[in-house]
């Protein structure tokens, strides 16, 4: 089933998941935003009480996620999140901004205006974020603004590759301790959005999926991620 919610005046699909994905995308949601920190102990009480949710779906989306590699299960010590060495990552943001890149490229003749309007009004958004440095809503609006285009790709495989690695476990922006030298970072990666958006206007493909996978996924502070 699919449910509608409005941003911006556009209407956006969105649909239902089961009990299990809920548990899933929150633990990976943790991860990402850097709450839940490598080597940490799933608490599977509190994280059932928590979601509101009984012990089964907690355990099947833990024990996905082991199964994928993502969370390490220890006997009679439960689930910990797994560490990933710098090379794995870096791997990840190679392939992200490739798939990135292409799903620009895919989605550049279906963009709309609306398409066009709602990614200002998100980099706004993120611009207010950074001027307030809260790390939380840069994170969920730089994915957004992501998403309007590579929704609009026609490639559900793309998709479905995309979402996967944005669960990934490895974090799709910095962190860093140093709130001045990260949020100077976002903000030069929301100039990128804003560069992005001129491209899609324009509808010049080649820039555009060119700074998106050289410019945009480019990890040059290869300490923050």
């Amino acid at each position: 089933m699919i449910s509608t919610f409005s941003l911006g005046g556009k209407t956006i699909k969105k649909r239902y998941q089961s009990l299990k994905d809920h548990v899933y995308n929150h633990i990976a949601k943790e991860i990402q935003s850097g709450t839940l920190l490598p080597k940490h102990k799933i608490n599977e009480v509190a994280l059932s009480e928590k979601l509101e949710v009984s012990r089964t779906p907690v355990r099947e989306a833990l024990i996905q996620l082991a199964s994928e590699n993502l969370l390490e299960y220890f006997p009679r010590k439960g689930f910990i999140v797994k560490e990933f060495d710098t090379n794995k990552k870096l791997d990840v943001f190679q392939v992200v901004g490739v798939l990135d890149a292409l799903a620009a490229s895919l989605s550049i003749s279906h963009i709309t205006e609306s398409d066009i309007e709602l990614m200002e009004e998100l980099v706004k958004k993120i611009d207010i974020s950074i001027s307030q440095k809260n790390y939380l809503d840069y994170q969920k609006y730089q994915n957004q603004f992501h998403k309007v285009y590579i929704d609009k790709c026609n490639n559900d495989t793309l998709i479905e590759l995309l979402d996967s690695l944005q669960n990934s476990f490895v974090r799709q922006i910095y962190l860093s301790k140093d709130e001045e030298k990260l949020f100077a970072v976002l903000e030069q990666m929301n100039k990128h959005h804003k560069q992005i958006i001129n491209y899609f206007k324009k509808r010049d493909k080649e820039n555009l999926e060119q700074l998106i996978k050289n410019e945009h996924w480019k990890i040059t502070y290869i300490d923050m991620i």
